[in-house]
């Protein structure tokens, strides 16, 4: 359908631009997670934007300004070091961090969508120095926006 090819071109350009990135066709969208490589990683306790998380988001604005028609979701994640109300507002931050610098690189903000999980999603093990800087990361969420939906429906796919 159109959304699907729209999604598949959008996800090869991601990969092709970030080699790095695992980049996942799901349904009608895209989930993209980042390695050390090629990541928005965070410092302890910190949400500022990285240089080297600076460069990857820089790279993924160019694919999303190709694609107005899709609405990201923005997911903050830390690791298990300190309290679980600290680590939430603490998600959340680097959530809406990666947003707003996004949103300067000429991206419209009412594409975006930000959620923190905390430390409730683990994807590495939280007992390791590196598992704990693997898991202060940022994930995306790309779907279909309601323009995109109407063009398909006018399509009749």
């Amino acid at each position: 359908g159109v959304i699907g090819d729209k999604m598949d071109r959008q996800a090869e350009q991601i990969q092709q631009a970030l080699p790095d990135a695992e980049v996942t066709r799901v349904g009608e969208g895209i989930n993209v997670v980042f390695d050390e490589k090629s990541g928005i990683y965070f410092d302890t306790n910190k949400y500022n934007i990285t240089s080297v998380s600076q460069q990857t988001l820089d790279r993924l604005s160019i694919v999303f300004g190709d694609y107005p028609d899709t609405n990201i979701l923005i997911e903050g994640h830390t690791d298990d070091t300190g309290s679980d109300a600290y680590n939430q507002t603490l998600s959340e931050n680097r959530a809406r961090a990666v947003e707003n610098y996004l949103v300067t690189k000429g991206l419209a903000s009412s594409r975006f969508t930000t959620k923190g999980y905390g430390e409730t999603q683990p994807k590495y093990d939280n007992t390791t120095a590196e598992g704990r800087s693997k898991n202060r990361r940022v994930e995306f969420a790309i779907v279909a926006n309601d323009k995109m939906i109407q063009q398909a429906k006018a399509k009749g796919n």
